[in-house]
């Protein structure tokens, strides 16, 4: 059965430079911060904000979303339930961008891959 296709739920928007997020229902226009008017990255279902005061994990977090990835546990349609990697620290992050210049591959590609 899809979990997402019968009733549509909200998504995770951030704003990385206030550091903070919403839940807002999709909209093809796009959602503003309320703190500092900026456009807000869709997040995708499953996000979990780190706290305000920790910049280095929202320095991942501005990673993640800037190479168009999302944090999604279910397929768009619901019926897959296995959960896709995303990076969670700086380290992390590091050894997957070396990764990715030393073997060509895009930055997108090798952030959503396990070790």
């Amino acid at each position: 059965m899809c979990t997402y296709a019968f009733a549509h739920y909200k998504l995770h928007y951030a704003c990385v430079p206030c550091r903070i997020s919403f839940k807002r229902h999709p909209d093809d226009a796009g959602h503003t911060c309320p703190r500092c008017a900026g456009l807000l990255l869709c997040a995708g279902h499953d996000f979990a904000a780190p706290r305000r005061s920790n910049r280095k994990a929202w320095s991942v977090v501005a990673a993640v979303l800037n190479a168009g990835l999302r944090y999604e546990g279910f397929e768009p349609c619901g019926c897959g339930r296995a959960p896709k990697f995303r990076p969670r620290t700086r380290a992390q992050l590091r050894a997957r961008r070396i990764a990715a210049s030393r073997s060509g591959t895009p930055l997108a590609e090798v952030l959503g891959r396990t070790d």
